[in-house]
Order: structure tokens, then C-alpha cells, then sequence
């Protein structure tokens, strides 16, 4: 595993609140999205909520057990251990029934994810909602790391999809202006997407992830478009997905 990796699943080990948070605040979404979906309504939302936080620790006390040499990917992990604690759930519901006692949550056949182990295996629309979460975890830290006027402008010109004129009149400046605003926000991105990827990547396949979405490093101008293009769509499925999941209003 690359050592950003190692070095979180340290912090988490030493109940460091921040890298807890971070977990949770990053693809917590997708627990509770797919735990929800799995639940078919036998499961009410507050009950969602407590799985997903359990996901949460016990993957934080499964995560050292594991080999990267035998491919297993972090999503696949992730969704092994939120079906394990749901199936849990399901068995201490069926034991409280019968007045029985309840077998403890057991994650031992995490270790490999072999084949016809029996564990869920990830579809393309969930790996690709992984990949989407590590995206706006670096966009989230974007915005708290940029300079105010160098994130508004990325906002404007890529997640808005505005002109460089019409970012330039919103904010009162010039189309050069913009353009050094933009290269700065899209170098420190940059960066910070490497970050993220080499925290949340157990494969090799997880971390060429970047390269294969338009991600890479950034040589030329050429490749620049190309990376504020992939963004941009990236943002846009995290738009839609989040206006999907927002209930209605009443009436509508």
C-alpha cells in the first residue's frame, strides 16, 4: 500500500478524530445509500444511520488485516464489511424473535474475497460512486485550502461550466486574471486528488483510476482541458446524484 495509506489507517487505529471523520464524511453517502437499497424497507433510516457508522468501525478494526498482493480493492472491502454488519443486524433481529442468543459479527472471511465466498460483489454503478466520493473529498478540501477568489473562479469556470468573459464580469476582473486563478486551483487539486487516491487506494487498479478518468498529471495545456473536462462531468453526476436522493416537495 502506498504510505498515505498506511499512514491513515495508523491515524485510525489511534482513534485520531479527524481521520475518523474523514472516513465518515466521505463515503458515509454511499454506506447509507447502499445499506438503505439492501434493506428494502425492512430498515428505518435511524437504523441505517447506526450500520453505517458500524460499517465504519469495523472496517477501522478489519483494514490491518488485509493484503493488497491479493487485489482486493478498498470499495470492495468497504462493501463486504456494510453487508456483513447488515446481515448481523438481520441475525440479532431473527435471534431477538426465536429468544436466542446472537453469534457476534464475524469478519474473518474479509481476508481473501475469494471468489464464491458468498460476499456481494461490486456492480460498475458502485465503484463508480466510490470513485465520485474521493473526487469530492478533494474538491471539498479545494475549497478550504484555496484562495477565496481562486476556488470561485474553479467553481464558476468548471463546475458551472461559465466563459472566462463571464467569469471575468462576475467577479469584477479580467479574462487573464481568471486563467492564473484557474491554474492555481487546478494545480492544488491536482495534488490533492493524488492525496486522496493514495489514502483510499488498496490495488494498483484503484490508483490508476485517475489516469484512466482524465485525471493525471497535468503536462501541457492540452492535457488541462482535459482534466477540467473530466471534473466537470465527475461534478455533474455528483449533482445529480445528490438532487436524486433529496426528497420531494410536498406536491411535487
Amino acid at each position: 500500500m502506498h504510505d498515505l495509506t498506511t499512514n491513515f489507517i495508523g491515524r485510525l487505529r489511534a482513534r485520531d478524530g479527524a481521520a475518523w471523520f474523514e472516513l465518515w464524511e466521505t463515503f458515509g453517502p454511499i454506506l447509507r445509500s447502499q445499506l438503505s437499497r439492501w434493506g428494502r424497507g425492512r430498515i428505518g433510516v435511524e437504523t441505517v444511520q447506526d450500520l453505517s457508522q458500524d460499517t465504519m468501525v469495523a472496517l477501522a478494526g478489519a483494514i490491518d488485516r488485509h493484503d493488497p498482493s491479493r487485489g482486493a480493492r478498498f470499495s470492495t472491502w468497504l462493501l463486504a464489511i456494510a453487508k456483513y454488519t447488515l446481515s448481523d443486524e438481520m441475525d440479532r433481529r431473527g435471534a431477538q424473535k426465536r429468544g436466542s442468543g446472537v453469534k457476534p459479527l464475524a469478519l474473518d472471511g474479509l481476508e481473501g474475497m475469494d471468489p464464491g465466498s458468498g460476499l456481494p460483489t461490486p456492480d460498475e454503478a458502485y465503484e463508480l460512486e466510490v470513485f465520485d466520493a474521493k473526487v469530492e473529498a478533494a474538491l471539498r478540501q479545494l475549497e478550504r485550502d484555496a484562495e477565496l477568489l481562486d476556488f470561485e473562479t474553479f467553481r464558476l469556470r468548471i463546475l458551472e461550466g461559465q466563459s472566462g468573459r463571464e467569469v471575468a464580469e462576475a467577479l469584477g476582473t479580467s479574462e487573464p486574471t481568471v486563467s492564473r486563478r484557474l491554474a492555481r486551483s487546478r494545480t492544488l487539486l491536482q495534488g490533492l486528488l493524488f492525496d486522496v487516491f493514495a489514502r483510499f487506494s488498496f490495488s494498483d487498479d484503484e490508483w490508476q483510476e485517475m489516469e484512466r478518468n482524465g485525471l493525471g498529471r497535468i503536462p501541457n495545456k492540452t492535457e488541462d482541458a482535459t482534466f477540467d473536462d473530466s471534473i466537470a462531468e465527475i461534478y455533474g453526476r455528483i449533482a445529480a446524484r445528490r438532487r436524486h436522493a433529496e426528497p420531494s416537495a410536498p406536491g411535487a
